[in-house]
């Protein structure tokens, strides 16, 4: 089983949507049984909270649910657990290279690195602009899905 971690600010929007996008891909592709996809948080300030309702909304929109979501925090020993870490903007990553000391096994990606795109996934939290995000993540997890084919790991 591979292993993926989304990560955000607060893991209410993004890193949620991320999870929950990649949950049905996986399905859609035959592929649950072979991915464990989760999601959290570099920041303390939304834990025990579910995901935000406008996030939620919009996954809503796309036939999505992420009932039972609640923001978790990084762990320093998530790190030897998960696979892959796939953050959604340049200080996320900044964020799990200090909660983890280090990526010594280079696990930490930016999403839309997969897409072939350097910049970050917008923040509706600040935006307001939930379809943006939405595209933006699903654009990088359906990347992402076809580098893990494509590399043999699913």
């Amino acid at each position: 089983m591979y292993k993926i971690m989304f990560v955000c600010h607060g893991n209410i929007c993004r890193s949620p949507m991320a999870e929950f996008i990649m949950k049905k891909l996986a399905a859609e592709n035959g592929l649950s049984h072979e991915l464990y996809i989760s999601s959290a948080a570099t920041s303390t300030e939304e834990l025990g909270n579910p995901v935000y309702p406008p996030a939620r909304a919009e996954l809503a929109s796309h036939g999505i649910s992420c009932q039972g979501k609640y923001a978790v925090q990084l762990k320093k020993a998530d790190y030897n657990s998960y696979d892959l870490f796939v953050g959604m903007d340049s200080a996320n990553i900044r964020n799990m290279n200090r909660i983890f000391g280090s990526d010594k096994d280079g696990k930490i990606y930016k999403l839309l690195t997969f897409a072939g795109r350097s910049d970050d996934v917008s923040d509706p939290w600040y935006s307001g602009d939930f379809g943006k995000a939405y595209s933006d993540i699903d654009e990088g997890c359906r990347a992402l899905l076809e580098k893990l084919r494509t590399d043999g790991l699913v």
